[in-house]
């Protein structure tokens, strides 16, 4: 299968896309928040997902990628990274794999293109479902801060005004 040697040539890069991410997510507008993390988290983080991508497209389960990403999104929301800038940095992990890929310059027949094009899909497939996962942390996240924040002036009213019992 030519997607599994390309995810190859991704695996072997890992450091080099990894570090190429972190700078990127740092220096991005789109991705500010990302400033408040050191390079050498967001690099570990890109590796772990670029060096074993192989794994992450073919073995992985739903319920895997799922609870990666939900552990992923829930760090960066409490670290303050927003969830348009959490979104925003999944696009660009898949456009700079996509960069690195057409540096190549590999896709040179029908075969190649094939190979080119079926990647992309996993890739897309993979990277769609990071999103939605994310998504639902942030949502979780902000339905749980604000239940505290009803049970807490609840509590408070409560407290001020008591209830009298008439008897």
């Amino acid at each position: 299968m030519l997607g599994l040697r390309l995810m190859r040539l991704i695996e072997r890069h890992s450091e080099e896309l990894a570090l190429g991410l972190a700078e990127k997510l740092q220096i991005a507008e789109r991705t500010s928040d990302f400033r408040k993390i050191s390079a050498a988290e967001l690099k570990a983080g890109a590796g772990e997902i670029y060096g074993n991508l192989g794994e992450w497209l073919l073995q992985k389960s739903e319920d895997d990628i799922e609870g990666r990403f939900r552990a992923i999104a829930a760090r960066r929301a409490k670290e303050g990274v927003g969830l348009d800038q959490f979104v925003w940095a999944l696009v660009i992990s898949r456009n700079h794999l996509w960069q690195f890929l057409r540096g190549q310059a590999w896709a040179d027949n029908i075969v190649a293109l094939y190979g080119e094009l079926e990647l992309q899909q996993m890739l897309n497939q993979f990277f769609d479902r990071a999103v939605y996962y994310a998504v639902l942390e942030y949502v979780k996240g902000e339905n749980e801060e604000r239940r505290e924040k009803i049970s807490s002036r609840i509590t408070q009213a409560a407290t001020k005004y008591p209830v009298e019992s008439r008897t």
